[in-house]
């Protein structure tokens, strides 16, 4: 049984932690470094990964399963193939992302039940070539709401997330991905928190969790400058807190960008931290 501080949460690390392993590897590490769930960026899949067939579908759900992992979902999901983008005035390069993003659907869906799509892709919807940031995102809410027919068919919910504003000038905070996410109205698009990605928050992270819980179906955690928690200053706890008030049921996902001195020795140290917080809640 779980430990109080414990109860509710579950652990999912992202793929991209342990660069230059086999997926079969990358979920062996998952586990070893006591990670329950995997979250996958699909550039560690292929080149192409929407083309992967039905058998290379069905042998990463059996390398997960034989490692005793849980899918979780995807994200970082346009990287590959190159020259994806989804809010760029070229209409042609638009059409072929948003049909790329239909087969990754797909994928998603045929690698385990209920994933999450985390919609981060900075470079794939950031506001370029002379686009104005409100014709990006009517773009954005435009393609997501015509694929999220297909999602919920699917049984895939895409996430919304807010992006810092360093990294992108498209949906900077909860606010913006709530009223886009009410404005496609179809469950099948949420959102999520990102502690990377709140310096355009106004709120408190835990008030900002609060406000938009209802629409909050995943979490990534890691520190500001996007290293591992516990090695910066990110005040995890309350955040952590303001979750397991509200009953959280989700996955809570390390999600890195600074392997330093190697993938393991990251993710155990941010689980380590993580688990030592909630079990003080």
């Amino acid at each position: 049984m779980l430990a109080a501080g414990l109860r509710g949460f579950r652990w999912s690390v992202c793929s991209e932690t342990f660069p230059g392993q086999s997926f079969a590897e990358i979920c062996g590490a998952t586990r070893r470094t006591g990670y329950t769930g995997l979250e996958i960026d699909p550039s560690n899949l292929s080149d192409d990964p929407a083309a992967l067939s039905a058998p290379e579908r069905a042998a990463l759900r059996k390398a997960m399963s034989d490692q005793g992992v849980e899918y979780v979902g995807l994200h970082s999901f346009l990287k590959a193939p190159e020259g994806l983008h989804l809010t760029t005035p070229d209409a042609q390069v638009r059409r072929r992302s948003w049909e790329y993003f239909d087969r990754l659907i797909d994928l998603a869906a045929d690698l385990g039940d209920g994933p999450v799509m985390v919609l981060g892709s900075s470079r794939q919807r950031q506001a370029i070539d002379g686009a104005t940031t409100v014709e990006a995102v009517a773009r954005l809410t435009d393609g997501l709401a015509r694929v999220s027919t297909h999602a919920e068919r699917r049984g895939v919910t895409i996430l919304m997330e807010p992006l810092a504003p360093h990294l992108c000038n498209v949906v900077n905070s909860m606010d913006e991905a709530a009223a886009m996410v009410q404005k496609i109205g179809n469950r099948a698009v949420q959102s999520m928190f990102d502690t990377h990605n709140t310096p355009a928050e106004t709120l408190p992270h835990p008030e900002v969790i609060r406000k938009h819980f209802s629409r909050i179906r995943h979490v990534h955690l890691n520190e500001l400058d996007g290293r591992y928690p516990g090695s910066g200053a990110y005040p995890f706890a309350p955040a952590l807190k303001a979750l397991r008030d509200l009953g959280y049921q989700g996955w809570l996902s390390v999600e890195v960008f600074d392997f330093r001195p190697d993938g393991e020795t990251v993710a155990r140290k941010a689980i380590s931290f993580l688990q030592g917080i909630a079990k003080e809640l």
